[in-house]
């Protein structure tokens, strides 16, 4: 066994794999750039070595600045987490010449599975069912637009050396080819090094599913059951759960072993993934074959019980697999979430900045049920633009799928995240979506269930109820606080008055405090709109982000954040401002006029804080509603602006090459 290896990567995944590492007793070394220079895996490792600037190209996609640090550290063996360097097939070569392991598979099975292209020239011959498609070189977006026509409409645009989404376009007409061509060539170029590109069917309504499988040195390869990755958002994956709700036994067996033959066709050797797109009618396909270890890893790991790092350590220093086929067993069910650094309001565009308060529920075992939080970040990092946006995985295990969501759920009201925006309160809302829950799936699912972009849930009566208790507990403990302080004009009775009103957002609640005292512990009795009386405890006091105690014997946990005269709530998706107000108060609040924002609707405004890769249009010149104003590029992907109206550009504030802030202005039309 190795006594020392080296993790080629960052963030969340180095931070995994130091912790199986430190387990087996091996001591770690990490690489990090200049914007990494103070983030977590540098501090968990035993070593660290600088690689370069922030980009990067420039740091951890140059594997001779990641063989330099082997030699100085005297790194026996490379991790490559997955990204970066993990499929491409010169690095384990590189490595093998300096006698330095590779923690992956060996070069064969990356050249003829981790290039897409080539992957799927190797299944036909194997005699793997396969979408249709071209897999030739293209050269030109109007040979794309050819190929399209002949597979026919829609078709999927790949990048041929591309993951997580990057350099992956859906094209449904010849000219969303011809731009999907050129966006998918040059974010395949900056993201990894290979702008080829090449095109498929895109078979509508389907179902993503994936399966682990795991070979050693020694000609065995078995499979670890199967992980749907259905819910994405531009071809990312958003949450992944296994088992799969879709399928039975005997077509996790097939998939399973068509999975592991195709792994024993390259002498699989290490952890990988066989990925399928699957019908609802179970029918499957095979997708790609990704010669790494996944970001959706630990729903596999929770689910059998085996340690996929550990088990990719142990194969490369040699070792036979432990585990038979007959040894995998499926137990419970396991939800992983993806924390995102965007916006989820603003159609769900990047966000970096330092992450001003970060507090993931605790982790830990609790009642048969599993909390598991992958990150990379504590409170104080810096989420910076030149690397993928993930902040953390959160990951729950329980005994049925139901449970696993229900915890899901609850954990994500307990995460909570300042200084940037994130995807927290659009995951929360998932996981409370009545087709996500009941396992109607496939990878339109967002697209179709939130056709205009995400917008949090407008409570319903009940939600109303509850959070107007909470309200209602902490405004009324917050004045009797101020009640107390010393030399007030009137000195405070000692009694509170009995009836409120909370106002949420719009909506004004008349709420009732039957009995009980404000205190912290909270315990009172509450009545809200004239209804029945629920007892309110909470230990929560003024300051704390999280309320967490039970309404009406509900264990509850909000989100809390103070806004002028009230706290913004947010809880299992909505998200609501609410004030406590006296009766008087609650009338005279309704005269109010309402403060409307300022108009900006002719500027283009910079979305998110990025890169202006290219202006469209000239001063002077008119435009259609639908055509591409500009590209920005933010955290590896680019971001084409388009007119939503017809107008006339004005002037132009911005050109190609500049950094741009949220909100900049890049253009005003007439």
């Amino acid at each position: 066994m190795f006594s020392k290896i080296l993790i080629a990567n960052r963030g969340e995944i180095a931070c995994r794999v130091i912790k199986t590492a430190r387990r087996m007793g091996i001591k770690t070394v990490a690489v990090y750039s200049d914007a990494d220079r103070d983030a977590v895996h540098v501090e968990m490792a035993d070593e660290a070595v600088h690689i370069g600037p922030a980009a990067a190209a420039e740091s951890y996609l140059i594997p001779e600045k990641i063989i330099a640090a082997c030699k100085e550290t005297g790194a026996e063996a490379v991790h490559p987490g997955y990204g970066f360097l993990s499929e491409r097939a010169s690095f384990p070569e590189m490595l093998a010449k300096e006698g330095i392991v590779f923690i992956g598979p060996n070069k064969r099975a990356i050249e003829a599975m981790g290039d897409k292209i080539e992957s799927k020239k190797f299944a036909n011959d194997a005699n793997v069912s396969t979408v249709p498609g071209y897999l030739g070189e293209i050269h030109s977006a109007e040979q794309a637009v050819e190929i399209a026509k002949d597979i026919g409409f829609p078709v999927m645009i790949k990048a041929s050396a591309g993951g997580g989404g990057k350099g992956m376009r859906i094209a449904w007409s010849a000219d969303e080819v011809n731009d999907g061509y050129v966006r998918s060539k040059s974010e395949a170029a900056s993201s990894f090094g290979d702008d080829r590109v090449f095109i498929e069917k895109f078979i509508e309504n389907p179902r993503h599913i994936e399966i682990q499988v795991l070979g050693d040195k020694h000609g065995n390869a078995i499979y670890l059951g199967e992980r749907e990755c259905s819910i994405q958002r531009r071809n990312q994956k958003v949450i992944e759960e296994a088992p799969s709700p879709l399928l039975d036994e005997e077509t996790r067996r097939k998939m399973g072993e068509q999975a592991v033959a195709l792994a024993k066709a390259v002498d699989y050797d290490s952890a990988g993934t066989v990925e399928f797109v699957a019908g609802q009618d179970k029918s499957f396909f095979f997708l790609e074959m990704n010669t790494r270890l996944q970001v959706e890893h630990p729903v596999t790991e929770l689910i059998t019980g085996v340690d996929l790092v550990e088990q990719m350590i142990r194969v490369a220093a040699g070792e036979k697999l432990a585990l038979s086929q007959d040894d995998v067993k499926l137990n419970g069910w396991s939800v992983e979430s993806r924390i995102y650094a965007e916006d989820p309001y603003r159609n769900f565009l990047p966000s970096i900045g330092r992450l001003v308060r970060y507090t993931p529920p605790e982790e830990g075992i609790e009642d048969g049920v599993t909390v598991r939080n992958d990150t990379g970040v504590v409170e104080g990092s810096e989420i910076s633009m030149f690397y993928d946006p993930m902040i953390a995985k959160l990951i729950t295990h329980a005994p049925t799928r139901a449970e696993a969501i229900e915890a899901m759920s609850d954990a994500l009201d307990a995460f909570y995240v300042d200084g940037i925006q994130h995807n927290v309160p659009f995951l929360t809302a998932l996981m409370n979506h009545p087709r996500w829950r009941s396992g109607d799936l496939s990878t339109s699912f967002i697209a179709d269930e939130y056709p205009e972009g995400f917008e949090p849930a407008q409570p319903d009566a009940a939600a109303l109820e509850l959070l107007s208790a909470v309200a209602l507990s902490m405004g009324a403990l917050g004045r009797e606080r101020l009640d107390h302080l010393p030399d007030r004009l009137r000195p405070h009775s000692g009694e509170i008055r009995e009836d409120w009103v909370v106002k949420l957002d719009k909506t004004y609640m008349p709420v009732r405090l039957a009995a009980g005292y404000p205190g912290s512990p909270v315990e009172i009795d509450v009545a809200v709109g004239g209804g029945a009386v629920v007892t309110v405890l909470s230990d929560w006091a003024p300051g704390d982000n999280l309320w967490e105690g039970s309404v009406g014997g509900r264990k509850v946990t909000v989100q809390v954040r103070s806004v002028l005269g009230g706290y913004r709530l947010d809880w299992q998706g909505y998200s609501v401002v609410a004030k406590v107000m006296t009766p008087r108060i609650a009338e005279l609040d309704g005269l109010m006029p309402e403060k409307l924002p300022p108009d900006t609707s002719k500027m283009l405004l910079c979305p998110m804080p990025g890169l202006v890769v290219s202006i469209a249009v000239e001063e002077g010149q008119e435009i259609k509603a639908g055509e591409q104003l500009a590209v920005v590029e933010a955290m590896k992907m680019e971001n084409v602006l388009r007119a939503e109206r017809d107008c006339t550009v004005t002037a132009i504030k911005a050109a190609a090459g500049d950094s741009l802030a949220v909100d900049a202005v890049i253009m005003e039309f007439s």
